[in-house]
């Protein structure tokens, strides 16, 4: 008996739905600069992590908040953009003050050698994340992605139109199930008094 899934299934992984959860995290890894930029990257820009993780230097070195980044998503082969807001921007000056990289290098290059780290490896970082704060669940790098539209939602407001675009899915419908909507927010709406 092992503990992974049967071949071909799919494993459904969560957002981090609470801010404190969040914060939490970005103290964890207040002395890791690399992962805290890899952290707030994802939650801050909802890519996948795979064009994440191909981002080198010399694409967002010298980037100011407001500014972006065009990028090509490995796995629609659509144009996206990665958005430097002041929290990516603080945690980019700070890890690449410190980082002694090349504009050459992968971003996020491993500590083995050139390359860049491999999307296991940064699931498991996000899993120790998660498990070092207590959070119960099931959460891996697609979390990150997940986060950012939730707190969109949740926070913000954002409808799943927009959020259906930022994510290139086909349909709102699409964003709904990948979001994970939870049965006490739609039971939730019956509260509402007509």
């Amino acid at each position: 008996m092992t503990n992974h899934p049967q071949k071909g299934s799919s494993i459904k992984v969560e957002p981090i739905r609470n801010l404190e959860d969040i914060k939490a995290i970005k103290q964890l890894l207040q002395n890791k600069p690399r992962d805290l930029l890899l952290f707030t990257i994802g939650i801050n820009n909802g890519l996948r992590i795979g064009d994440i993780l191909k981002l080198k230097v010399k694409q967002v070195q010298g980037l100011r908040p407001g500014e972006t980044l065009r990028i090509r998503e490995q796995k629609t082969d659509k144009d996206n953009i990665l958005l430097i807001n002041r929290s990516v921007h603080r945690a980019l000056e700070d890890y690449l003050a410190g980082a002694g990289l090349e504009p050459d290098d992968y971003l996020f290059k491993s500590k083995k050698g050139s390359r860049a780290i491999t999307v296991s490896a940064a699931n498991r970082l996000v899993k120790s994340w998660c498990k070092a704060i207590n959070l119960r669940g099931n959460y891996g790098t697609h979390s990150l992605r997940k986060t950012f539209g939730y707190i969109q939602r949740i926070k913000y407001g954002v409808g799943f139109e927009v959020l259906c675009k930022r994510f290139n899915h086909s349909s709102p419908a699409v964003t709904m199930r990948y979001l994970g909507i939870e049965d006490k927010e739609v039971n939730g709406i019956l509260m509402n008094e007509i």
